[in-house]
């Protein structure tokens, strides 16, 4: 898989990002929340980004 960096927060490394990948998808970098109460299934995960992230990359034409 092929990953391209679209956006983040910051420019250090260890932050929310997006990412587009060649299947025409896209990656997100965030925290794993830990309360949730949700059902999760096991192939699954869930990251929790900030607003602000997908604003800046609507703002930008990214997604």
């Amino acid at each position: 898989m092929m990953v391209s960096k679209l956006i983040s927060t910051c420019e250090l490394k260890d932050c929310p990002t997006l990412y587009a990948t060649d299947r025409d998808t896209l990656l997100v970098q965030g925290e794993t929340p830990a309360d949730h109460g949700l059902r999760i299934p096991a192939h699954e995960t869930l990251v929790e980004i900030p607003m602000e992230l997908i604003r800046k990359a609507i703002r930008e034409q990214l997604i």
